[in-house]
């Protein structure tokens, strides 16, 4: 036998309501389900005539009923409101990227102007690159700290007046597990805020606050709406999803608990003499913080310093993590200059040899001094070439221990006694050359000093 309609249009009911287990039509349910989210508007007193309003969009089923609602509430009842789209793109492949696709798409639907940000742009991470270094335990915390400040840049940039998440009545419910068991008093109390933001910030409200998560479901479904339903690849491992599973037994046993939570945490009582941090400024990025530096710029400063895990935890670790990362880079530098004194007062080594810049020290117009110092590159002048040549053979000879006989007898005749010979001498002569100028180079360079970005020996 069918059910009628509990409204009382007369027509045969198709659906039943999880929020208050009522048998509807299509029709009454889409009304309801705005009326109530009109009704949440309007008490609450979230828009102003005139305001714009960027509705931060992901493609998935919140955003995506929550921009189909507040178009048609703003045309039902006159709102004034400016709606536009504002969309992070947090560099997660094989999610956002096809998500985006779907943002688009609500963008041409809708007729709403669309902003999109990347982590890439504004803090030269992604997702992908940072889960690489942090791993897959507690990459959450990064994505959920950039994206709130990210959605505060783009509002920014927007020039708008609040952001419109779509925050739902199951999203809320888990929120207050959440702090409830990590036993956060500050975000407990803030969590169930319909409206949050200081003053001189941008507000964020939440007209979905009181919408159960499956009749948005249903909204979209019998609405055919296009929205993204795919997972996010790493949200398997969010402590949220303890919560939501928690929340979901207890939703079997009494289908309430969701709104009964929500009425917990919004009457929650602190007592006066526990101190709740405040609501301020960044003094680094200049946006919402409730410590001097906030949260996204500890978790960047990590990230970019090699210390992935600095913005995990307690501020007192983090804390200790740099005071042993800045001993450690003034101990590096400490090294850094002792090499450079013992390298000035033993001069340079260059091919296991000593450096001959001190040869013949004793008249000065031999040595060329730059800032007080020897330069290598002095060499002692002289305009006889056989000389030379004689002098660094020998050298050579001595070096690597080739007796002299072994170039039958004297090496001045034996080289002198043909044309060709002689053509070999001119030859060993350039080589000669070539080889002290070699040779200079490498003196220069192990006089050298070194910093943090050049070790040489």
């Amino acid at each position: 036998m069918p059910v009628l309609c509990k409204a009382g249009c007369g027509k045969n009911a198709m659906l039943k309501r999880p929020k208050t287990g009522d048998t509807l039509c299509k029709e009454c349910f889409y009304e309801a389900f705005e009326t109530e989210i009109h009704f949440t508007i309007t008490k609450a007193e979230l828009f102003n005539r005139g305001d714009s309003v960027a509705i931060a969009a992901s493609g998935g089923k919140d955003s995506t009923v929550l921009a189909h609602v507040l178009k048609t509430l703003n045309q039902r009842y006159d709102y004034g409101l400016n709606l536009m789209l504002l969309s992070i793109d947090e560099g997660i492949t094989g999610y956002r990227d096809d998500s985006l696709e779907t943002v688009k798409q609500n963008r041409d639907d809708y007729e709403m102007n669309l902003k999109i940000l990347s982590y890439k742009d504004l803090y030269g991470w992604t997702m992908d690159e940072i889960v690489a270094q942090i791993g897959r335990k507690n990459n959450c915390t990064f994505c959920g700290v950039f994206r709130r400040q990210a959605l505060d840049r783009g509002a920014a940039m927007l020039n708008v007046k609040c952001i419109a998440t779509g925050h739902n009545a199951d999203d809320i419910a888990e929120t207050v597990l959440m702090n409830v068991l990590r036993g956060d008093i500050a975000r407990l109390k803030r969590c169930t805020a319909i409206s949050t933001g200081s003053e001189g910030t941008i507000p964020r409200v939440k007209p979905l606050k009181y919408t159960y998560e499956k009749e948005i479901v249903m909204y979209a479904h019998y609405k055919k709406l296009v929205y993204f339903s795919t997972e996010c690849v790493f949200a398997p491992n969010a402590y949220r999803g303890h919560a939501r599973a928690l929340l979901k037994d207890l939703e079997k046993i009494r289908p309430t608990c969701i709104m009964d939570i929500i009425y917990s945490g919004e009457t929650m009582a602190v007592k006066e003499e526990v101190s709740l941090p405040t609501q301020r400024i960044c003094t680094r990025c200049k946006f919402v913080s409730s410590q001097e530096v906030c949260k996204a710029c500890v978790l960047l400063e990590g990230l970019n310093k090699g210390l992935p895990k600095l913005g995990i935890g307690k501020s007192s670790k983090a804390k200790k993590m740099l005071e042993e990362y800045n001993a450690n880079q003034n101990s590096t530098k400490k090294a850094i200059d002792e090499i450079n004194v013992d390298c000035q007062k033993n001069n340079c080594v260059s091919r296991g040899k000593a450096c001959r810049s001190n040869r013949n020290t004793t008249n000065d117009n031999e040595v060329n001094s730059r800032n007080g110092e020897k330069c290598c590159s002095t060499r002692e002048k002289t305009n006889d070439s056989a000389s030379i040549s004689n002098t660094k053979l020998n050298t050579l000879l001595h070096d690597y221990g080739i007796p002299e006989n072994d170039c039958g007898g004297d090496i001045n005749t034996s080289i002198g006694e043909s044309s060709e010979n002689h053509n070999f001498e001119v030859d060993l002569h350039n080589e000669d050359v070539t080889s002290l100028a070699e040779e200079t180079d490498a003196c220069v360079g192990a006089c050298g000093k070194m910093d943090s970005m050049h070790i040489g020996f």
